[in-house]
């Protein structure tokens, strides 16, 4: 029999499936599945900071008493956040696994109370989504990355719970950026956030968005920057998304470094019953090749040696393509 627990960002993990935050995890009922299923772990559906002010500025515009706006404000994010509390409480009593809270935020200073009450209320670890894509064209180029820090700075200061960071593939540096964020009080990243796809649609010659679920063919990029910085940047953890459909993906982010594994996309293409067929994967695998635990593998194929670093910091084609023709 193999063991397949493992640790993440501090968390003892039953097995390294995760469910990601997304509407799978919006509800008690929907998370319960999950957990009937094995997951290991839940994120849950994220908490928007600019969808909270964007309700409050739609309240503002009907009402007669334009001074009343920080009034507005002030209740609707009280209203969003006490409903999201209660989430987490009524999760925490009815299931046995780890439940990450995550925000969604772009403000240092917006969310540093908010992480205490999602810590009271019993949330195991807090997930920051900070996902911004810059377009100002005098912006500092480090202006982004500083914005990372002074949110887990802050937030981090606060509470005692882990903080967590999901990450953008939009960064110049990713390496050194994570080596900050652990510096500043982060405990595990997760790589990477799946953006928004934007497309064009020729015969309306409009902008419309593009496919909104992954295929296992989009881990490469989370494979290879969990392969290079996990041999680089230590006591911290590291958690794969996007790409993750079956026991294999699982089974490759782990050799090169992932401590766990985030799940989405899969689960609403095939329901909750995946996660079982997952887990049964990785340890078949497991027993075929001789391991008896996740440590045994996890981080083997890492860019801690030459070879691997290599691989891991090709960026051409000339010579794969130089041995096709």
């Amino acid at each position: 029999m193999v063991d397949i627990t493992t640790t993440y960002a501090g968390l003892k993990l039953k097995n390294p499936i995760i469910a990601a935050s997304s509407g799978l995890t919006a509800t008690l009922e929907k998370v319960q599945k999950l957990v009937d299923n094995g997951v290991g772990a839940i994120v849950l559906k994220s908490l928007f900071e600019e969808q909270i002010e964007m309700q409050g500025a739609s309240m503002m515009e009907t009402s007669d008493y334009p001074e009343a706006a920080d009034y507005i404000a002030e209740y609707v994010k009280s209203e969003e956040i006490a409903k999201y509390l209660e989430l987490i409480k009524n999760i925490k009593s009815a299931c046995d696994v780890p439940v990450i809270a995550s925000i969604n935020c772009f403000r240092a200073d917006a969310w540093t109370d908010f992480a205490k009450n999602i810590e009271s209320a019993g949330a195991d670890a807090i997930e920051l989504n900070v996902m911004r894509l810059e377009t100002d064209l005098f912006a500092a180029s480090d202006n982004f990355e500083s914005q990372y820090i002074d949110i887990v700075k802050g937030i981090a200061s606060q509470v005692k719970i882990p903080v967590t960071v999901k990450l953008s593939s939009h960064i110049s540096n990713i390496p050194a950026l994570i080596d900050k964020l652990r510096a500043a009080g982060a405990k595990g990243v997760v790589l990477f956030n799946r953006s928004y796809r934007t497309d064009v649609n020729i015969e309306n010659e409009c902008l419309t968005s593009g496919k909104i679920f992954t295929t296992e063919a989009d881990l490469h990029d989370s494979l290879r920057y969990i392969g290079l910085t996990s041999a680089v940047v230590k006591k911290i953890s590291y958690c794969a998304s996007t790409g993750v459909h079956s026991a294999e993906a699982a089974i490759k982010a782990i050799l090169v470094g992932a401590d766990a594994v985030q799940m989405c996309s899969a689960i609403y293409k095939e329901g909750p019953e995946v996660i079982g067929k997952v887990l049964k994967g990785i340890e078949e695998w497991m027993q075929r090749k001789g391991y008896q635990t996740v440590e045994e593998f996890r981080g083997r194929l890492n860019a801690s040696d030459i070879k691997s670093a290599t691989m891991f910091e090709r960026m051409q084609f000339m010579k794969y393509f130089s041995k096709s023709k």
